[in-house]
C-alpha cells in the first residue's frame, strides 16, 4: 500500500531522530533539569547535616540561658503507684539536667542542646541513661547505669497488674505527663508529648503510666520540700572587705601607725 505524503514525512523524521530544532534544544532542557535536581539535592542534604550538628542558638536569651540554675519536682506513677526515687550520679552533673536527692531536679544548661527553648522534659530524658520518654512509651531504668527494668517499662496499651492490692487490675494503660507551674495550681496541664513541657523554675512535673480518665497525682511533699531547699540555698561565695583600720603605738619617743585590713567569707 501506497504511503501518503504524510506517512512518508513521519517515517523520515524517526529514521532521523527527530528535526533539526529537536535535536538543539532536547539535550540542553534535558541535561539542565538533571543538574538542577541533583543540586538542589546535595544543597538539601547538606544542609540537614549543618542543622543536625549546630544546634540552633538560644534565640535573643530566651531562659534558661548556660549558666542559670533551676530546680524541679519530678514524680513517676504507674497505675496508680509511686515507683521508687530515679538513682543519682554525681558524673552525670557534666550534663545541664540531672537528678538529686528524692526526684529533685536540677536544670542548669551547658549547650544549646538544653538551655532556652531546648529545656524541655524530653531534653531530660535524653540526658537521663536509660530513661526513655515518649508519646506510647515510658521505660525507667533500674539504676543509674541505665541497666533497663520490664517491670517499670510501659506501652500504651499494656494492662496494669492484677493481684491483691493493686490499682486498676487488667486496665489498660495509657503514658502522659502532668505539670503545675506554681503551687497555687490545683489542676495539672496533660499532655502525651514531653517536649512540650518546657522547664520553669520551680515547676512540678508528673511522668504517669494510668487507664485513660486518672488524674495523675502531683510530686509528694518530700520532693517538694526537697526542691524549695535547693532553690532557697545560696551557693555563691561572696568575699566581703571591711575598710582598713589605724593603729597608733607610742614607745618612747616613736610612734608607729599600723594599717589593718579584715577579709570576711560568709558561709552559704
Amino acid at each position: 500500500m501506497a504511503k501518503s505524503a504524510t506517512g512518508r514525512w513521519v517515517s523520515r523524521v524517526g529514521a532521523s531522530g527527530g528535526g533539526k530544532a529537536y535535536k538543539k534544544t532536547r539535550p540542553g532542557n534535558f541535561y539542565g533539569a538533571l543538574v538542577v535536581i541533583v543540586v538542589l539535592g546535595l544543597v538539601a542534604t547538606v544542609f540537614a547535616r549543618y542543622e543536625y550538628e549546630h544546634p540552633p542558638k538560644n534565640p535573643a536569651g530566651v531562659a534558661p540561658k548556660i549558666g542559670t540554675t533551676w530546680f524541679a519536682a519530678l514524680s513517676i506513677q504507674a497505675c496508680g503507684k509511686n515507683l521508687p526515687f530515679l538513682s543519682t550520679d554525681t558524673t552525670l552533673k557534666a550534663q545541664g539536667m540531672y537528678a538529686l536527692t528524692a526526684d529533685v531536679l536540677k536544670i542548669s544548661p551547658v549547650s544549646a542542646a538544653d538551655s532556652g527553648n531546648n529545656a524541655t522534659l524530653a531534653q531530660f530524658g535524653n540526658e537521663y541513661p536509660g530513661l526513655l520518654i515518649s508519646s506510647t512509651q515510658m521505660n525507667i531504668p533500674k539504676n543509674q547505669l541505665g541497666a533497663s527494668n520490664p517491670k517499670t517499662s510501659y506501652t500504651n496499651g499494656q494492662a496494669c497488674p492484677t493481684g491483691k492490692g493493686t490499682l486498676y487490675p487488667g486496665q489498660a494503660g495509657k503514658v502522659s505527663y502532668a505539670y503545675w507551674t506554681t503551687f497555687g495550681q490545683k489542676k495539672p496541664t496533660i499532655t502525651t508529648n514531653p517536649a512540650t513541657i518546657k522547664f520553669a523554675p520551680e515547676i512540678r512535673i508528673t511522668m504517669a503510666f494510668d487507664p485513660v480518665g486518672v488524674t495523675p497525682k502531683a510530686p509528694g511533699k518530700l520532693t517538694n520540700e526537697e526542691m524549695v531547699a535547693d532553690a532557697t540555698t545560696v551557693t555563691s561565695t561572696t568575699t566581703v572587705t571591711t575598710p582598713p583600720t589605724t593603729t597608733t603605738v607610742k614607745s618612747g619617743s616613736t610612734t608607729t601607725t599600723i594599717k589593718s585590713t579584715t577579709t570576711t567569707t560568709p558561709k552559704g
